[in-house]
């Protein structure tokens, strides 16, 4: 009788666990509480005419891209585009990536509830706000200094405070919060940067693009007894340039430049 009971404290007491964890994954952002949006019908309309109709088949992923205001992430006299399937200029010579790639890269990942996720190159925050709907955490890393001071105001003014940012070179990672579940990069360097396969768990999942300035693709790639598996190019791509460390090591690695030891971790400034 004894142990029929304590069997059923410890069932309840797991369950309750669970479904705490559930709710804190499905907490909805301030953004997704509006009523009377006017650009959720925009919304619905990208998620089925840019994602859905085009192979997007993730159901929490699509989810995702109908809650999240896109237009937040832009600029006022382009927010007429935000729901096309555009990569639209957000200063600092970067955009913000098509709804398409975004959703791309999200499903490859394969976005768990219990993730916690570093991403490179926070960028607007957009795909930093769209995989904090899907994972625990997040980790984002932006180079540009006006840009991850940008997407960190957007991200606290529609609460999604599962999103941690900061300015720097995404290349090195996050060592303070690492292992990683799965690691996501939103520019191309021309190799995986080692740091960011030593802070990926074992197991864990990296989509990245890999290329030169003009011929890339999304690779992904699985965490194997300490090293990445043999990447699988899945999609040809086209993403800006990653910059700081990667882009020194490979311009040294052609001989175009030295590769300079000092302040290899400042971020560039703008």
């Amino acid at each position: 009788m004894i142990r029929r009971k304590w069997l059923s404290l410890t069932a309840g007491f797991v369950l309750v666990n669970r479904v705490q964890t559930m709710a804190r994954q499905a907490k909805p952002a301030a953004a997704d509480k509006k009523s009377g949006d006017r650009t959720a019908a925009a919304r619905a309309k990208m998620v089925q005419r840019h994602l859905k109709e085009r192979g997007i088949k993730n159901q929490r992923v699509l989810d995702a891209f109908g809650t999240v205001p896109r237009h937040e992430f832009i600029r006022i006299e382009v927010r007429h585009l935000a729901y096309e399937d555009e990569s639209i200029p957000i200063g600092e010579g970067q955009t913000i990536t098509p709804p398409y790639d975004v959703a791309f890269m999200t499903e490859a990942l394969d976005p768990k509830p219990t993730d916690q996720v570093y991403e490179v190159g926070t960028g607007s925050g957009y795909q930093a706000a769209i995989l904090s709907r899907l994972v625990k955490e997040v980790y984002s890393v932006e180079i540009h200094k006006p840009l991850a001071e940008g997407a960190a105001k957007v991200l606290k003014k529609l609460g999604y405070d599962n999103v941690k940012s900061r300015a720097g070179d995404g290349y090195e990672g996050w060592p303070d919060a690492a292992p990683f579940d799965a690691v996501i990069v939103t520019c191309a360097p021309e190799k995986v940067p080692q740091p960011l396969v030593d802070q990926l768990k074992e197991g864990g999942r990296i989509v990245i693009p890999l290329g030169d300035r003009y011929k890339q693709s999304v690779y992904i790639m699985f965490k194997k007894g300490g090293k990445l598996t043999e990447g699988k190019a899945i999609r040809p791509t086209l993403f800006v340039p990653m910059t700081g460390r990667a882009q020194r090591e490979a311009a040294a690695e052609v001989g175009k430049e030295p590769l300079k030891t000092k302040d290899l971790n400042a971020p560039k400034s703008n």
